[in-house]
């Protein structure tokens, strides 16, 4: 069954959400087995931006940890309770450690192409400061390619004149975490928000000029059944938003939807409803002319997550702020998931790292076929090549021969691909590709 690994502790490279993305927000709908990271101290070689390998970063990830409420289900790192005073603080140290990455790096020398503010609620941020924080990003990186800037928006506590703000700012992309269209099962996730906030957000956003928007949903809500899932996709496709994601529930451990679960106050929906319900997501989008370009998210065409494709596709981006992840060539860490450790670190002039490792070519290619299986295009010879210097074909000719007579992949000249009914089996198909290599 597939499920999603908005974390536990996956390994840092393997964003998280996603919500949409996604450290970041990115979930991934397959289990992946905790790659071991090694301890490392700020200054460690191996990741201090002058002695990373060259390479061309295309994405920038900010997280912004402050929420009004923890929602039952999130083991992301958030906080709540905090002050205006402890926000403007946080925004200057966010830019302050995008110094560390501008200030004579090759590495982010280049121009930036997508940029994702995630957390949290980075719109909890007061408007000034949010505004500071997007004209510091503009100031220290060059955007003269951007192709896309989201950031994530409470539909709660969506106002017409933040969305112009970032609008003016060059944000092009809003996501909303609508997550459910049924009031009881906004109140089973603790969700703050009522389903009426979610086409209101929406109206907003487009008066403020805003055309790329995603809304975030979440199936196998304890207490959903397939008729209320079909209502919230009809819900969500009613908006018209060129972008829909689609999520099923975890239980990650010690988030209080787990703990509620181990004492019985609810029963999770079984795993053959579950994916009934992740097939029903596919049909009922796909009828409505949004293509599923990968195992979770569905689009308009053209209108593909491009940040978090440069995540699926093994791409490098760097990620600002406490529990962000990055990626440069193969070396990869992440940021203490702690605002105060955080804070202490950048105000000292040191790199926030918290732990972080160096994959041996064989792990890049593992990952990467894992992470492009879960892209409808799957993996392509050329680009699986460009990036390790290998064959697929060659690496995983066993897996190819043995899934291929069962019908859960097809290859043909140009890529491997999972079936209808390998994306079913999505996560076990992933790890012996990931084992493989």
């Amino acid at each position: 069954m597939m499920t999603n690994v908005e974390a536990g502790a996956p390994s840092p490279t393997l964003p998280r959400r996603t919500g949409e993305g996604g450290t970041q927000r990115v979930v991934v709908p397959i289990s992946l087995p905790t790659l071991p990271m090694a301890a490392i101290s700020p200054s460690h070689p191996n990741i201090h931006p002058a002695s990373l390998p060259p390479a061309n970063v295309q994405a920038l990830y900010v997280h912004i940890p402050f929420c009004f409420h923890k929602c039952h289900y999130c083991d992301f790192y958030s906080i709540t309770r905090q002050t205006p005073e402890r926000m403007a603080n946080f925004v200057e140290l966010i830019l302050r450690e995008a110094d560390l990455w501008t200030s004579d790096n090759k590495a982010t020398s280049a121009p930036i192409r997508t940029i994702f503010f995630g957390g949290g609620t980075p719109s909890l941020l007061p408007l000034e400061a949010m505004r500071q924080l997007l004209q510091g990003i503009h100031q220290r990186f060059d955007l003269s390619e951007l192709e896309e800037w989201t950031v994530e928006v409470n539909p709660a506590s969506a106002a017409l004149d933040y969305c112009r703000m970032l609008r003016e700012h060059g944000v092009d992309r809003l996501s909303f975490g609508a997550q459910s269209f049924n009031i009881n099962e906004l109140k089973t996730l603790e969700r703050h928000h009522d389903p009426a906030d979610v086409p209101r957000s929406i109206e907003l956003a487009r008066q403020a000029g805003f055309e790329r928007l995603n809304v975030d949903l979440i199936y196998a809500i304890p207490g959903q059944d397939q008729a209320s899932w079909g209502a919230s996709l009809a819900s969500a496709l009613a908006l018209k938003t060129p972008h829909v994601s689609c999520y099923n529930l975890t239980y990650e451990t010690n988030t209080p939807m787990a703990v509620r679960k181990r004492l019985g106050h609810f029963t999770a929906v079984d795993e053959e409803t579950e994916l009934a319900m992740f097939r029903q997501a596919r049909e009922q989008l796909v009828a409505a002319g949004l293509a599923a370009y990968e195992i979770s998210n569905y689009c308009m065409p053209s209108e593909e997550c491009r940040h978090n494709l440069v995540y699926w596709t093994g791409g490098n981006y760097i990620g600002v702020g406490p529990s962000a992840a990055s990626h440069v060539e193969g070396h990869r860490w992440r940021n203490r998931p702690h605002l105060g450790e955080w804070e202490k670190a950048v105000a000292g002039g040191d790199v926030p790292v918290a732990d972080g490792e160096i994959l041996s070519p064989s792990q890049r290619a593992g990952e990467l076929a894992m992470l492009l299986l879960r892209l409808s295009r799957g993996v392509r010879y050329a680009d699986f090549a460009a990036k390790t210097g290998l064959d697929a074909r060659a690496v995983f000719a066993e897996q190819i021969a043995r899934l291929g007579r069962v019908g859960l992949l097809v290859a043909d000249e140009n890529a491997i691909r999972l079936t209808e009914k390998g994306i079913g089996l999505a996560d076990a198909i992933a790890a012996e590709f990931l084992e493989s290599a």
